[in-house]
């Protein structure tokens, strides 16, 4: 992917405030995930991240070592604004294709529905979560449950199984369902899932 056009291209949308996809807090089933997790050493990654609230709502429950990433500046200076006492060198301005790293968990937010729907974009969106991993890490998140049928028009959808075509080479699924408690705007339309990632052979 070019950096400069989707840095272009989501600057723009913030600029203008053109952000549909922004519910304004933390997707209540990322809550209810995240309040489940002891261990607040864990390293997790938001590519993708927006207006980050999910980060917002970790560091303030004590976890400490929160990345976020994303391909314009104007969410993370958002969330800087928001909260000044985040580490700066936690908010990583960068292509997720790019991105070199290691982590205990990722969570998906309206990101994969982002980029272009190619089987290549997909497969390498895929590929590159598992190598952000750590062995036995997780893939914690949000996929838009429709059928993909404008490949000009975000958000980009899919079904279960187009989803698991991409992730189960790299994968293993603990859960992967319709989502019970997604905001009133996307019910029936979310599909949570957690995964964890494959043993490297």
């Amino acid at each position: 992917m070019n950096s400069k056009k989707e840095n272009y291209y989501w600057s723009l949308r913030y600029k203008e405030k053109r952000t549909g996809w922004d519910i304004g807090r933390p997707s209540s089933p990322l809550i209810n995930y995240i309040n489940q997790i002891e261990d607040k050493l864990l390293r997790i990654l938001i590519p993708g991240a927006g207006n980050a609230y999910e980060a917002e709502y970790l560091f303030k429950k004590g976890f400490k070592n929160v990345y976020v990433l994303d391909v314009s500046m104007f969410p993370l200076q958002n969330l800087k604004s928001r909260l000044p006492d985040f580490p700066q060198e936690q908010l990583i301005h960068a292509n997720f294709f790019e991105h070199l790293g290691k982590y205990d968990l990722i969570f998906e937010q309206t990101f994969f529905c982002s980029f272009e729907p190619s089987d290549k974009n997909r497969m390498n969106y895929a590929k590159k979560m598992s190598d952000l991993l750590v062995t036995n890490g997780k893939l914690v998140g949000l996929w838009f449950d429709f059928p993909l049928k404008n490949v000009n028009e975000r958000p980009f959808g899919g079904t279960k199984e187009d989803y698991l075509k991409y992730l189960s080479p790299f994968f293993k699924v603990k859960t992967f369902e319709r989502c019970y408690n997604s905001i009133a705007a996307r019910d029936d339309k979310e599909l949570f899932g957690v995964f964890s990632k494959k043993q490297e052979r």
